[in-house]
């Protein structure tokens, strides 16, 4: 039972958290160029996980000591993570309907371990977006998931999306870093870029109404 009853949040995390790294960017581009020149890919894939899964349990701790302070706070987080939810499923929609393509040039020189991973150190903690996605966005979500289970596990179910959202990290870092041989054809083309952007529209959607339609 206490199981199944967390399962919920668990893939709302992962959905979200997937959801937040899949669009392109210049993370997912360095990814996969380290990964068909087969340069320090561990460290690079390392570096993303753990610092994506920093981000994300800050987000819920720090968020999580606030609301269970306030109501008022619990409130904001749910309507307002709804709004952002809906915000992102807007761009998704956008980007699928004129899509780009992820070509990673792997003609460059050679880098040290130590460049390669302040590289990708910096691609994460540099960008301002990726405190909006993991420290606000998913933090808001993921405590307003006490909201939508029984009571006995209200603390519980915040965890358990946070799990949720870095399995996805763990996934999609891993997927791209040692799979890159195989999935560069794909991500070269605009249809599966189309494809993903849609499915991450009708995600955010989804979720973002399971949040406004709870009676809470």
């Amino acid at each position: 039972m206490h199981a199944a009853t967390l399962l919920a949040p668990m893939w709302t995390g992962f959905a979200t958290g997937l959801g937040l790294i899949v669009p392109l960017g210049a993370q997912n581009a360095f990814v996969l160029r380290q990964s068909l020149r087969r340069e320090h890919i561990g460290a690079v894939v390392l570096v993303c996980i753990v610092s994506d899964a920093i981000l994300i349990v800050a987000g819920t701790a720090g968020l999580g000591q606030a609301v269970a302070q306030s109501r008022t706070i619990s409130e904001i987080a749910r309507w307002g993570g709804a709004a952002f939810l809906a915000f992102l499923a807007i761009q998704a929609l956008v980007r699928a309907v004129k899509p780009g393509t992820l070509n990673a040039p792997s003609d460059a020189p050679p880098t040290s371990r130590r460049k390669t991973i302040a590289t990708t150190a910096a691609l994460t903690w540099l960008n301002p977006h990726v405190y909006i996605d993991t420290v606000l966005l998913l933090g808001s979500i993921s405590v307003a998931q006490a909201m939508l289970v029984p009571p006995e596990f209200a603390t519980a179910a915040p965890w358990a999306f946070t799990l949720g959202a870095i399995a996805a990290s763990v996934i999609w870092f891993s997927t791209i870093g040692f799979g890159a041989r195989y999935l560069t054809p794909l991500f070269a083309r605009r249809w599966t870029w189309r494809v993903l952007d849609g499915a991450v529209a009708l995600v955010m959607v989804a979720i973002a109404v399971r949040l406004v339609t709870h009676a809470g």
